[in-house]
């Protein structure tokens, strides 16, 4: 099941560490893109950073192993930049 969840500093600090978020996760309202792009936009307004997470059930922990990608706003044109799980330490260069 895909989730996403907004994201700071400190928690992508944790799940480098290896440990868990226990966030707020959404959920899109039905596999089509447009409302899997709403709930990413969505997530992404309680963060800096969207997660997009596989997980077994809602509202399971996400550690770093569920983590499909990180979404990011560079600038201001409100385009939100893909990045992979193992791309971790480079969102959180553009955080600080």
């Amino acid at each position: 099941m895909r989730v996403y969840l907004g994201a700071d500093a400190d928690d992508l600090r944790r799940l480098a560490a290896g440990e868990a978020l226990d966030t707020e996760q959404l959920l899109a309202a039905s596999d089509d893109e447009e409302d899997e792009l709403a709930a990413l936009e969505e997530a992404a307004e309680t963060g800096p950073v969207a997660v997009a997470a596989e997980v077994g059930a809602a509202d399971d922990p996400v550690s770093l192993r569920h983590v499909a990608s990180f979404h990011l706003a560079l600038d201001d044109s409100g385009h939100l930049q893909w990045f992979g799980p193992d791309e971790l330490g480079t969102v959180l260069d553009h955080l600080t």
